[in-house]
Formats: C-alpha cells, sequence, structure tokens
C-alpha cells in the first residue's frame, strides 16, 4: 500500500507529546554538558553532541509527519525510538569519556532504523526517492561515528564533527547526489503538522531556561542581586518567547498556501535547530550569572550572554527572508547592538552585562509589539524553486 500524505493540517497526538519528554532530558543535559565545560573544547563537544540528538529528534518528526501518528506501524516505531533515545541522551555527559559507544550506537540505531522502517511502509514515489537517498547519507556518515566511538580524547571530537558536517551538508543540499533530482512542488505533505511539532520543541527549550533559572534561584542565596538576575534571566527568556511566536499565524498561513510545504519544511526544521541551540547557550548564561553577578561578565559569558539571543534573532530573521520577501531591518539593528555591547562589556560586572543583553532584546520586542499590523503580515515570497 502506498502511503500519500495529507497536507490537511493534523492535530499533534499524546503520543508524540510522550516522545518529545526524552528530548526535555535531552535540552537539560545538553546544558549541564556547556556549563560544566564553558570552554571552546567543552562548546564544541556539546554542539556535535547537540546535532546528533537534534537530528534524531527532527528526522522522527519528520516521519511522522509523513506516514501519522494514528497509523500502529508508526507507534510502535515512535516508541522504539523513543526507548532507544533514552539511552542515548542518558550517555550524553559521559559521551567523551567512558560512553562513547552507547552514544554512537543507539544513535545510529535510531537514524538507520528510521529510515529503513520509511522505505518500507509505502511512502509515494518522490518521498521513497529522497529517503533512498538520506539512508546513501547517513551510511556514509556512520564509519565516521563508529571511528571517533573507538578513539578518545580530541581525535573523539574531530571524527564526529566530521560526521556532524557530512549530515549538515546532507541536510542542506536536500540529500543530493550526482545526477539525481526531485521536484518537491505540489507534493502533499502535512507542513502545518510539522510547524506544530517544531513550536512544540521550541517550547521545550524555552522551558528549560525558565527551569535553569529556577533551579538557579534555589540553590542561590536570596539576596537582591539574585532577584535582579534571575528577573532579568526571566523577562529576557520572555522577550524571547515573544519574539518567536509573534509571528506564528504569518508563518502558519505561508505553510497553507505555498505550493512547495516541503521546502518550506526543510528550512523551518534548520531554523529551529540553530534557534535552539541559541536558547540552550542562554539557559547557561543565565545560570552563570545567577552563580556569580557580583564578578567580571568575562570572555565566556559574555559570548553566551550575547552570543545566545543573537543567534537567535539572526537565525529567526533569516528564516522570514526564506519564506517571505522580508529582511527585518529592526532586528538587524539589535544583532548589531548585541555585538557591539558583547564587545564593550566583557570586564563589567556580570548583571550589568546581562541587564544590558536582556534590554536589547526587550527593546527589539517592544518596538515590533507597537509596529503596525499591516508590516508583520506583508504578502508571502513564491515558494521557490526545485527542494530536491
Amino acid at each position: 500500500m502506498e502511503l500519500a500524505s495529507d497536507p490537511a493540517r493534523r492535530e499533534v497526538t499524546p503520543l508524540e507529546l510522550f516522545f518529545d519528554l526524552v528530548y526535555v532530558f535531552a535540552i537539560g543535559q545538553l546544558s549541564h554538558q556547556l556549563l560544566a565545560h564553558p570552554t571552546w573544547t567543552g562548546a564544541a563537544q556539546t554542539l556535535v553532541l547537540y546535532l546528533a540528538v537534534y537530528a534524531a529528534w527532527a528526522y522522527t518528526t519528520w516521519a511522522v509527519t509523513l506516514v501519522p501518528a494514528e497509523d500502529p506501524r508508526t507507534r510502535r516505531m515512535l516508541l522504539a525510538v523513543m526507548l532507544v533515545g533514552l539511552f542515548m541522551n542518558a550517555a550524553i555527559p559521559r559521551a567523551f569519556g567512558d560512553a562513547g559507544w552507547v552514544f554512537v550506537v543507539t544513535f545510529l540505531l535510531i537514524h538507520l532504523g528510521r529510515t529503513v522502517w520509511l522505505l518500507r511502509v509505502g511512502l509515494d514515489e518522490v518521498n521513497q526517492e529522497h529517503f533512498r537517498r538520506v539512508l546513501v547519507w547517513f551510511v556514509a556518515a556512520a564509519p565516521l561515528w563508529l571511528t571517533g566511538a573507538a578513539v578518545g580524547g580530541g581525535a573523539r571530537l574531530a571524527w564526529w564533527a566530521a560526521a556532524t558536517l557530512v549530515e549538515l551538508a546532507g541536510t542542506g543540499t536536500a540529500h543530493a547526489l550526482p545526477g539525481r533530482r526531485l521536484e518537491s512542488r505540489q507534493v502533499g505533505f502535512a507542513g502545518g503538522h510539522l510547524l506544530e511539532r517544531g513550536r512544540l520543541f521550541m517550547i521545550i527549550a524555552l522551558g528549560e531556561t525558565v527551569m535553569t533559572t529556577g533551579n538557579s534561584l534555589t540553590a542561590a542565596p536570596y539576596e537582591p542581586m539574585t532577584l535582579l538576575t534571575a528577573g532579568v534571566a526571566l523577562t529576557g527568556t520572555i522577550a524571547l518567547f515573544w519574539l518567536f511566536f509573534s509571528r506564528s499565524e504569518r508563518v502558519v498561513r505561508h505553510y497553507e498556501r505555498t505550493e512547495d510545504p516541503m521546502r518550506a519544511g526543510r528550512s523551518g526544521v534548520i531554523s529551529l535547530m540553530v534557534s535552539v541551540a541559541g536558547l540552550i547557550v542562554v539557559a547557561v548564561a543565565d545560570e552563570r550569572v545567577i552563580a556569580h553577578p557580583s564578578e567580571h561578565a568575562g570572555v565566556a559569558t559574555n559570548l553566551m550572554l550575547f552570543g545566545g539571543p543573537a543567534l537567535f534573532i539572526a537565525t529567526q530573521t533569516w528564516h522570514g527572508a526564506t519564506l517571505f520577501d522580508d529582511l527585518d531591518r529592526s532586528r538587524l539593528v539589535a544583532l548589531s547592538a548585541l555585538v557591539v555591547a558583547g564587545m564593550l562589556t566583557p570586564t563589567a560586572p556580570a548583571y550589568l552585562a546581562a541587564i544590558i543583553a536582556a534590554a536589547i532584546v526587550i527593546a527589539l520586542t517592544a518596538f515590533e509589539e507597537r509596529r503596525p499590523n499591516g508590516e508583520a503580515y506583508a504578502k508571502p515570497a513564491p515558494s521557490g524553486g526545485p527542494d530536491h
């Protein structure tokens, strides 16, 4: 039997929300990993692990967009990925130590197993051909993951970084192969479902920043500076929430009208990947500031305080420009302000740097809130050319 993904917007099922609980755990693990290793090497390790974890979630979510969760085969697949994913995410803190094999084997079981499963459920011709190509890219990266697990130290990071680059290249090129090109326009795809899943994943990441602020507030002495920095952290998180969700209606309309929902979906998945990375950085920065508010911010904390929001806003700006003929100048100004302020405040007290970073994001939010509705709902750009 051949499946055709219903292009209508589908509701997210309780099972999909249950599945996401494993990734609530993962985001927390990644935040703690970066907090424990706030160095360039630690940041690179956290990034590699994050990209693997996000790929496991994103490709599984794409699979459920193609084959609805109401299908018994999909329910079994989701529960299997959830079970294996728990062990993968539990291995995060020791992935560069004695749990390297656990992380890699579980990751590859999810990645390769889910793709083989998709090729056996009766996808339409375009998606069947696409996931054959996906499998080729995943198999090409697998030896790099396995070699990294077999070595230690910096060599593991190098091998896993190479594997990550292969997978990112595959995602960025829609898993292109020489002489083989697919046209994704007019292909049925439940883009609205994928959009809703992405928004729920963003809530997970935002929830981690709130939990981090709460945990830090609980652990720190109840002094005026603690209350100030915790309030600043939560206010900044609220502003980032607003920036992400303020234009949801516009994005939903684009998904409903576009002739190429797969292209829009791929753009959304890439945008979400970078935005969530920015939020993880924000969560770690908030925890460092609340714990040591009066110390000099320093380069590491400053990079996170200003770099996290900058990464988040830059990605959302890119996504808007990709979906619509619309380059948001106010967000470009905010990005510039974050960069300049970050360069000027490494010797300032951490609480002051945090206030400045939050003030820039809040100012952008306030400006967009007061902007006439006509600007926020400009005409969408054309859907573009072939995706694959």
